[in-house]
């Protein structure tokens, strides 16, 4: 089955940087997309990046763009997230998510899911 498992959250302050990681398995994810969401304390779960695996088209949420960067390592099967100028209210859960051939790229729908990773960012 597919598994994602994300690395790279922690505490970082306000302008700072991250990077984070998510390893993907148990399918051939060529034909798959992949995403990023947040989630903060009372807030829902918001689309951050998204990222075509196989073209490498991106898409960002109006929040993060120019702040965030969504690539991908096809040898290694894994995501990255890399995060810049990085604020206060930037700071939420963070999940790595997949989504099938079939589902819609362009309505951000996704079958999978990580556990995700914290990220908390003080000022």
């Amino acid at each position: 089955q597919v598994q994602l498992v994300e690395s790279g959250g922690g505490l970082v302050q306000a302008g700072g940087s991250l990077r984070l990681s998510c390893a993907a398995s148990g399918r051939t994810f060529s034909s798959y997309y992949m995403g990023w969401f947040r989630q903060a304390p009372g807030k829902e779960r918001e689309f951050i990046a998204g990222i075509m695996w196989s073209a490498g088209i991106t898409d960002y949420a109006a929040s993060v763009k120019g702040r965030f960067t969504i690539s991908r390592d096809n040898a290694k099967n894994t995501v990255y997230l890399a995060m810049n100028s990085l604020k206060p209210e930037d700071t939420a859960v963070y999940y790595c998510a997949a989504g099938s051939p079939g589902r819609s790229w362009y309505r951000r729908q996704y079958d999978y899911w990580g556990q995700g990773t914290q990220v908390t960012v003080s000022s």
